[in-house]
Formats: C-alpha cells, sequence, structure tokens
C-alpha cells in the first residue's frame, strides 16, 4: 500500500507504523495483545467503511474491527491486516415521543447511557462503561437491566451494516429479516454496523450499588438463590474474589475472598431497597453501598492505563448450590494470581420470555451465567493458571458446555458449537453464505459460510 496516499482516500484519521499516535491506538482493552497492523482506518462515516474494505480487499489483507477495544481474544486488532476503527463514529439521535434512539456503532455503553440519562432513559449492554456498544450488541448484551428490559439484541430495532462487497443495508425485521436475525447473536460474522437503532425504557431513580459480604459457602449459594427469586427488576452480577484495598473496605478484610455484589433494581428505590434487604441480611456487610442512584452511576469510573492480562472461562449452569459454592470458594484458595474470581449472572425474567430461535442468542432459558477469571503476570504463567482454570470448570460443570460468545477468551475460540447450538449455527451459515460467501469477516468467532 501506498501508505502517503491513503491519507487523501479518508475523510477519518488514518494511521500508520510511521505514526506518532500509532502505538496507543493500537493498544486494546486487554493487556498480552501487541499486535501490530499495518494500517488503523479511524473511520469517520459509513462512505470511509465502505472505501475501507473496498482497499482491504484490493491488497488481499486481513480485516479486524474496532469498537470499544474490549475483544477478550484481541479479535480487535490485527498483525500486518487493515483495523476498521469505529470510535469517531459516536452520532446519536434520541426520539423522546418515540422512545427510540439511533447510536454509532463507535460510542461507548458509558457514554450513550449519560446520554439517555438526560432524557429519563436507560438501555441496557452490559456491565462495563468503556464497551463499545458494537461489539456487545451483536454478541447480546447481558447486563444490568437484562432481567426486567432484556439483552441489548432484545431492544434492537435496526441497523445499518456494511456488507463484504460494500453494500449499505438498512436492516430490521422486514428488510433483510435473516440477516437482522443472525446480528442479534451472531457477533461480527457479517459486515460492519455502522448504527444501530434501539428501543428505550423509561426508567428515572432506581436503587443499587455494591455490596461486599463474607463469602462462605453458604452466603454464596443463598445469594444465588434470592436472585432467582427476586423480582425481575432486580438483576446482580456476583464476584467471589478478593477484596480489593479499597477505602470502603476495612483493612483486616484486605485481600481475603468476598462476596462483591453488583445490583441494580429497575424500579422505585423504596422498592429496591426491599428487594435487597435479604441480601444485606446473609450476613454482616463488609461494605454496603446500596442507595438510591441514576442507572448510569453503576458504571464505575476506569483508570484508562489499566490493561489486565487475564485467562477465562465461560459457561452456563442451572443451579449454584452448597457444592458448587465451596468448590468454587476451594479453587479460588488453592491460586496465587493478582485477581481471581468466580463470577455468576443469575439470569431469566426477560431474557428467557422469548424463544430461543428468536434471536442467533439461543440460551434464554439458562438459569445463570458464569466466568471463571484468573490473572497474570508473565507469559510462563500461563499454563499453570489455563491448567487451574480447566480443572475449576470441570468440577462445577453442569450437564453440557454451552457459552456467550461475547465472553470467549484467546483459548476458547474453538467453542463455536458452544456458543450456538446446531439449529441455530446452521442457520447462521446460511445467512453467513449469503452475505459473505468468502468469509471476508473472519477475525471473530468465525462462523464459516453453508458449503
Amino acid at each position: 500500500m501506498d501508505l502517503k496516499k491513503l491519507t487523501t482516500l479518508f475523510q477519518g484519521h488514518v494511521i500508520t507504523p510511521g505514526s506518532e499516535e500509532y502505538d496507543s491506538t493500537r493498544q486494546l482493552f486487554y493487556g498480552g495483545v501487541d499486535k501490530k497492523p499495518a494500517v488503523i482506518i479511524e473511520v469517520a462515516n459509513t462512505a470511509d467503511v465502505v472505501r475501507a474494505i473496498k482497499l482491504t480487499k484490493e491488497q488481499g489483507l486481513p480485516l479486524a474491527v474496532r469498537s470499544g477495544g474490549h475483544s477478550a481474544a484481541g479479535l480487535s486488532s490485527v498483525d500486518g491486516g487493515v483495523v476498521v476503527d469505529l470510535r469517531s463514529i459516536k452520532d446519536v439521535a434520541i426520539n423522546d415521543e418515540e422512545a427510540t434512539v439511533w447510536a454509532g456503532a463507535g460510542i461507548t455503553a458509558g457514554e450513550l447511557t449519560n446520554q439517555l440519562d438526560a432524557h429519563d432513559f436507560v438501555l441496557g449492554f452490559g456491565d462495563t462503561g468503556s464497551v463499545g456498544i458494537g461489539g456487545i450488541t451483536l454478541g447480546g448484551g447481558v447486563g444490568f437491566l437484562a432481567r426486567k428490559f432484556g439483552l441489548a439484541i432484545d431492544n434492537l430495532i435496526a441497523a445499518e451494516i456494511v456488507t463484504a462487497n460494500g453494500d449499505v443495508l438498512q436492516v430490521n425485521k422486514d428488510s433483510h429479516p435473516e440477516l437482522f436475525w443472525a446480528l442479534r447473536g451472531g457477533g461480527g460474522n457479517f459486515g460492519i454496523v455502522t448504527r444501530f437503532q434501539y428501543r428505550l425504557h423509561t426508567l428515572t431513580e432506581c436503587y443499587g450499588g455494591m455490596l461486599f459480604l463474607p463469602a462462605t459457602p453458604e452466603v454464596v449459594t443463598k445469594c444465588a438463590q434470592l436472585a432467582d427469586e427476586a423480582p425481575n427488576e432486580l438483576s446482580i452480577i456476583a464476584n467471589v474474589m478478593p477484596a480489593f484495598p479499597m477505602p470502603m473496605i476495612p483493612k483486616e478484610y484486605h485481600g481475603t475472598l468476598s462476596l462483591m455484589i453488583l445490583a441494580v433494581y429497575a424500579g422505585n428505590p423504596h422498592d429496591g431497597e426491599i428487594a435487597l434487604a435479604p441480601f444485606r441480611a446473609l450476613a454482616q456487610p463488609i461494605a454496603d453501598m446500596l442507595k438510591p442512584m441514576r442507572y448510569k452511576d453503576i458504571f464505575m469510573p476506569e483508570d484508562a492505563n489499566y490493561h489486565p492480562t487475564a485467562l477465562s472461562r465461560n459457561m452456563f449452569i442451572d443451579t449454584i448450590d452448597r457444592k458448587t459454592a465451596s468448590e468454587a470458594i476451594h479453587y479460588l484458595e488453592t491460586i496465587e494470581a493478582p485477581v481471581k474470581a468466580f463470577q455468576f449472572r443469575v439470569l431469566g425474567g426477560a431474557t428467557e420470555q422469548i424463544e430461543d430461535d428468536a434471536t442467533a442468542y439461543a440460551h434464554r432459558k439458562r438459569k445463570i451465567m458464569v466466568n471463571i477469571a484468573c490473572f497474570y503476570q508473565s507469559e510462563t504463567e500461563i499454563p499453570e493458571k489455563q491448567r487451574w482454570i480447566d480443572a475449576f470448570a470441570a468440577s462445577i460443570r453442569q450437564g453440557d458446555d454451552d457459552a456467550y460468545v461475547n465472553f470467549l477468551g484467546t483459548s476458547e475460540q474453538d467453542r463455536l458449537e458452544d456458543a450456538y447450538p446446531a439449529a441455530t449455527l446452521t442457520r447462521l451459515k446460511k445467512v453467513k453464505a449469503q452475505y459473505d460467501p468468502d468469509n471476508f469477516f473472519k477475525l471473530n468467532v468465525n462462523i464459516t459460510p453453508e458449503a
């Protein structure tokens, strides 16, 4: 490629290995990823995306797509190829009367949440504000509002997508319906989505925050039970992990296993306090920061220079009984790591009220999503910590190996058939064959076209 000529082809910014900002721009959220693309194109609009696809195909180079850069497997970048960086496409158009929004694929969950808050609207994505809405939406979007308002894809009305041959399509339930079905859980296999339209929900003040409890088998088991029995307004993300040395945590608990509950009650704060009272009563809290809040406040401040190196395993289970909780605590006590965690999200509610085949996310009836995570400081630690994760996962496995595509890490890229049941995968392959028959978009949990 003539790198100098490239700068004249795009309205956005073109960054090459000789650019001053090259190293900072290619940095992804997770550490341990040091990919060096031939060029990074910070596209300004859909027309730039079309040009980038055409250029990449002409040069015969691999292409990666970046929204927020949170791909656990580092798929937001590529060695020696082209990165289409969507972070400049942040346009937002809120329709108050219809309670809908069009949002550019480069905006983050936190940025969009803050803009919606000014209109008393909410929209659920994940649990981290710096995640780009592009990747998390295309994979499903399991977050703090899932039990009340469903996944991000359950609120997706339409999308604008650029396909492998450069066509710009407006996709919804009536226009390209099979592609619209596939985009809701099938990841970035079918093109580059530049804009999303979502249905919004009215929510003013709600109730939630963080609650730290001692991590005992009884407390963990009861927490999962209470979360399952709670009103649909309440969604929690619970983490069994060593307590961080934060100001609100008494020093005697620093580094000891605790149950950190992140909770949002999407309704009246008074009702939320009642719903969370049983969680508070499980044990004497180590720290209690549950309070009336705006939904945007659930996203905690982040350090832009924080790039964790971690291994993980995603899975679904049906119950957390005392045996499962005891196994989790046992494994967490047997490994040395800067951060180690057993995270669980009790699903149900609005997520299961949609049929499995209605979207490409097909785990609607699964009760609990689990993530096992272990951070490392040196690559020499990886084999030992991977064995620990594998043994941990095997000890709590309950029947199958289903997985959520958005949380599959570097060592889990062969789990396509775990992410999609057979019937779903067959249908996805047909859609892939229609819109990307040459598998141009393959830097993802890759769905190959039907032969």
